[in-house]
C-alpha cells in the first residue's frame, strides 16, 4: 500500500504540473509527508483507491465546475455518445413491470439481422433469467454489450409464439447518432435537430444538408434547444459549414495554452441561404461556440432563451490506470471576443442552482428580468448590433417559457414514468393494429389522436403510483400529455426523426422561427444594420 500511495502522490504532481508549475518544491514534499504519514501511522487500514480519488477531487472541486474526475469503470460510458458507436446487440430496451420489452430494432444491426423484433420480450440472457428479477438497465446492458465479434444467446417470448425462441447475437458496432431529426418544415424551410456534438456530428450534418437541398430547401432552422454541447472541432466543423473563408469562428486562450484561433475555410455547404438557430437555458459549450459565431457575424437570427454559459476548454488527461481527468486549461472567445463562462466564484453549489435562479428571478418568462453590465457590451461584426459578453448568449428573440401547461401533475406522470409506461402498454398491446392503420406517418400525424380511454387508463396507472387526480391541472396539461404520448407512438412506430415532428406543435421557438422566416421583411427587420458606435 505504501508504494502504491508514493506512486500515485507523485503521478498526480507530475499529472498537474503540466500546467501548473507553480508548486514549490516545499509544497511537493508537503503532499507527498502528508500520504506518507497516512500510509505508514494511521491507525486503521486504509481503502488506497478511495483515498486518492477523493484526493483528487477535492483538489479539482477547487478550481473550476467543469474539471473533474472520471473513475476507469465510468471512462467508456460517457464517452460513447460523443465517439458515434458502442459495441452491442443493436436494441432498445424498456423494463416493463419487469420484464425485458424491445421497444426498437436498430435498421441493419446485430439483432435485426437474426429477426428480434419490436414488442419481443427476453426472457433469458446466456441462460441468466432476466424477467421478473428487478433487473435495472445498466445490469441489462453489461449483459448485452460486448466486443464487436463476440456473441450473446438470448431467449424471447412472443406473442401467439408458444414456446421461447433462442437467438443467437453477434456483437457489433451500433451508431450513436448525434442528430435527431432532419425534416421540411415547409416547402423552402428545412430542419435539423443536433443533440450534441460528437466525432461525427458534421458527417450527420452534412448529409442532413444534402437530404433537405434534394426537397428544395432555401431556409434551414438549426435547433440547438437542449444540446449540452461536446468537441470543440465538432462546433468549429459545424459554424465552418455558415461562414466563409477566413471568418474568424472562436479562439481559446489560458494561462498556460498560448492563443489558438480558428478560422472558416472555404468549404461550406450553406454559407447563403436564411439561418435560424434556436437555443435555451440548456444549450452549453459546444452550442454557444455555433451560436455565438453566427450572432457575432450577423449570420443568422437566434431565437429562444440566454444559454447556459459555459465557456471553458477542458482536456482529458490519462491517469495511467485507466480513470482520467478533465481539466480546464483555456477559456474560449467568440468573434467579437465576449467570454460567455457564467461567474462561478460562488462555489459549485451556487453554480449548479444557477439556472433554478434564473426561473425564481423571472428571467425565463420575462426578457426584461435579464440585466447585462455595460462593461461587457460588445457589438455584432457586420451590422454593428449590440450583443453581451459574461454569461451565456442571448438570442435576437426571446421566447419565454410557456408555464401553463407544465403542472405538478404533469411532472409527476412523467418523473415517475407514469405516462411512458402507459405509452409502452397501449402500443404493446396495439402494435400490429396501429401498423395496419398507419401505413405512413404522414397518416398518422394527420388523423391519429390519443383517445379517452388511453387517458382514463393513465389517471388509474398515476393512482397506482399515488399521484391523485388533480382535475383543474389534469386539464391544463391535458393537450400537452396527449401530444407526448403521440410523439412516443411515432417514436415506436418510426423513429426520433418522426418524434420531433409531433412534438414541434408545442415548440414556441420553432413557431417562432417558421413565423419569422415567412413574414415578408420579418428576418430582415432583426438582421439590419446599426451605427456603429464610437469608443
Amino acid at each position: 500500500m505504501k508504494k502504491t500511495i508514493i506512486f500515485i502522490a507523485l503521478l498526480l504532481l507530475s499529472s498537474f504540473s503540466l500546467f501548473a508549475q507553480h508548486f514549490t518544491r516545499e509544497q511537493e514534499q508537503k503532499l507527498t509527508r502528508t500520504l506518507l504519514a497516512v500510509s505508514n501511522l494511521y491507525v486503521d487500514s486504509i481503502n488506497t483507491e478511495k483515498l486518492i480519488d477523493n484526493t483528487i477531487i477535492a483538489v479539482l472541486e477547487e478550481l473550476d465546475p467543469h474539471s473533474n474526475y472520471i473513475p476507469k469503470d465510468e471512462v467508456k460510458r460517457m464517452s460513447e455518445p460523443l465517439d458515434g458507436s458502442f459495441e452491442g446487440v443493436g436494441i432498445q430496451f424498456q423494463m416493463l413491470e419487469d420484464t425485458l420489452l424491445v421497444v426498437q430494432v436498430i435498421a441493419g444491426g446485430p439483432s435485426e439481422r437474426v429477426g428480434i423484433l419490436p414488442g419481443d420480450r427476453i426472457v433469458y440472457i446466456e441462460e441468466e433469467l432476466v424477467a421478473g428479477v428487478k433487473m435495472m438497465n445498466t445490469d441489462i446492458s453489461k449483459r448485452l454489450r460486448g466486443a464487436k465479434g463476440t456473441m450473446v444467446s438470448v431467449k424471447i417470448a412472443r406473442r401467439n409464439v408458444a414456446e421461447l425462441i433462442e437467438f443467437k447475437i453477434t456483437r457489433d458496432k451500433i451508431p450513436i447518432y448525434s442528430v435527431d431529426a432532419t425534416y421540411m418544415i415547409s416547402n423552402d424551410i428545412g430542419y435539423v435537430k443536433i443533440n450534441n456534438f460528437g466525432r461525427t456530428t458534421i458527417e450527420e450534418f452534412r448529409a442532413s444538408l444534402l437530404k433537405l437541398k434534394e426537397k428544395g430547401m432555401k431556409d434551414l432552422v438549426l435547433d440547438l434547444q437542449g444540446n449540452g454541447g461536446g468537441y470543440l472541432r465538432a462546433a468549429i466543423d459545424i459554424t465552418d459549414e455558415f461562414l466563409k473563408n477566413d471568418k474568424l469562428i472562436v479562439y481559446t486562450e489560458g494561462l498556460n495554452q498560448p492563443k489558438s484561433v480558428s478560422e472558416a475555410t472555404s468549404v461550406g455547404d450553406f454559407e447563403k441561404g436564411r439561418l435560424v438557430v434556436l437555443i435555451d437555458e440548456y444549450s452549453a459549450s459546444a452550442s454557444e461556440i455555433v451560436s455565438g459565431a453566427i450572432q457575432d457575424w450577423d449570420r443568422g437570427v437566434l431565437v429562444g432563451r440566454r444559454t447556459f454559459g459555459k465557456g471553458l476548454v477542458q482536456r482529458e488527461l490519462p491517469l495511467g490506470d485507466g480513470s482520467v481527468i478533465r481539466l480546464t486549461t483555456a477559456r474560449y472567445y467568440t468573434p467579437t471576443g465576449r467570454s460567455i463562462q457564467k461567474p462561478y466564484k460562488g462555489g459549485s453549489e451556487k453554480y449548479t442552482k444557477e439556472l433554478l435562479t434564473r426561473f425564481e428571478h423571472g428571467e425565463l418568462q420575462h426578457r426584461d428580468s435579464i440585466r447585462f453590465s455595460d462593461s461587457l457590451q460588445y457589438e455584432t461584426l457586420q451590422l454593428h448590433r449590440t450583443v453581451y459578453g459574461g454569461g451565456g448568449i442571448m438570442p435576437d428573440v426571446f421566447i419565454p417559457v410557456d408555464t401553463a401547461r407544465f403542472t405538478d401533475y404533469h411532472r409527476k406522470i412523467v418523473a415517475k414514468g407514469v405516462l411512458n409506461k402507459t405509452v409502452m402498454h397501449f402500443i404493446d398491446d396495439n402494435r400490429d393494429a396501429l401498423k395496419r392503420d398507419y401505413t405512413d406517418f404522414e397518416t398518422f400525424k394527420k388523423n391519429y389522436a390519443v383517445d379517452e380511454a388511453v387517458m382514463k387508463n393513465l389517471i388509474e396507472n398515476a393512482e397506482s403510483e399515488n399521484i391523485t387526480l388533480n382535475e383543474e391541472q389534469y386539464e391544463r396539461s391535458k393537450a400537452l400529455i396527449q401530444l407526448q404520448m403521440k410523439a412516443l407512438i411515432a417514436r415506436d412506430l418510426w423513429e426520433m426523426n418522426e418524434y420531433y415532428q409531433i412534438m414541434a406543435v408545442e415548440n414556441e421557438s420553432l413557431k417562432k422561427a417558421v413565423e419569422i422566416l415567412e413574414t415578408k421583411g420579418a428576418y430582415n427587420e432583426i438582421l439590419k444594420p446599426q451605427k456603429k458606435k464610437t469608443k
